[in-house]
């Protein structure tokens, strides 16, 4: 006999209902689902678990994170400096605007790594 669908359906139904009209049954069932909501339960509990461990890996990269920001951010507002007072002593009538887009880009990157620090912990 071929199986389609509708017979396992069918049979499946069946079985079911023949199944919950005993009592014996209705107890089978009953145990069945508590005892399914119970793994079910302590699978999410397990799962709490590893996000909680999640966060507290993550979070612990924050602190090198916004001290290498903050490296960086040294970094670029001293080659900042060399190149406005480069163009200073040279008479570069531009050098306000290099000194403003530099010191712009160093306040930037002070203010996004204290920003995302407060913002995530």
């Amino acid at each position: 006999m071929k199986m389609t669908f509708k017979n396992l359906k069918t049979t499946v139904t069946t079985l079911f209902s023949s199944l919950i009209s005993t009592r014996t049954g209705q107890v089978a069932m009953l145990l069945v689902m508590a005892l399914v909501t119970g793994i079910r339960a302590h699978a999410a509990g397990n799962g709490m678990a590893g996000i909680n461990e999640a966060t507290s890996m993550v979070t612990s990269y924050f602190d090198p994170g916004t001290k290498l920001v903050y490296a960086i951010g040294a970094v670029v507002g001293l080659i900042g400096g060399i190149k406005v007072y480069s163009k200073w002593s040279s008479g570069d009538p531009d050098t306000s605007k290099t000194a403003a887009s530099w010191f712009g880009a160093c306040i930037f990157l002070i203010v996004a790594a204290t920003i995302l620090r407060s913002f995530f912990l």
